[in-house]
């Protein structure tokens, strides 16, 4: 099933959390029909958004935060730190609920970080985050 989301885009209502996560996959026109301009490119271009642009960044609220292409819960508020970046950051997702990749865009090779059920791009891990992980996930 499909809500509308504010920009008159479909969005997909999959269950937040699956006791198994089975992959999602739509080809490129669809997620065109589905993510508005800016999700498309972050998402499905491995692009980055602007720092400070998101209003999650500010979030305080107890929650979770999910995939904004599938709805996949991938990070608990609990792990959610105000890094400084200018992007919402976490130092742990929730098990099994990404998959990573090595990034070569940039000189250095960096990590990436997937959806593990839709493949959508979420941002890249750095080993700079608060104990217990020592990582940022933005």
């Amino acid at each position: 099933m499909a809500s509308e989301n504010t920009a008159g885009k479909k969005r997909l209502q999959l269950d937040p959390h699956p006791e198994t996560i089975e992959p999602f996959e739509l080809d490129e026109v669809e997620w065109k029909m589905r993510l508005d301009q800016e999700a498309y490119y972050v998402m499905r271009e491995e692009g980055t958004e602007r720092p400070f642009s998101s209003a999650l960044n500010d979030e305080k609220r107890k929650g979770e935060f999910a995939c904004a292409a599938c709805g996949l819960v991938l990070f608990s508020s609990e792990h959610k730190y105000d890094s400084g970046t200018g992007w919402p950051s976490f130092f742990q997702p929730l098990e099994g609920r990404i998959d990573t990749k090595t990034d070569f865009k940039l000189v250095l090779p960096r990590t990436e970080y997937h959806c593990a059920r839709c493949g959508a791009h979420q941002g890249h891990v750095f080993k700079d985050g608060p104990l217990p992980t020592g990582l940022r996930y933005c």
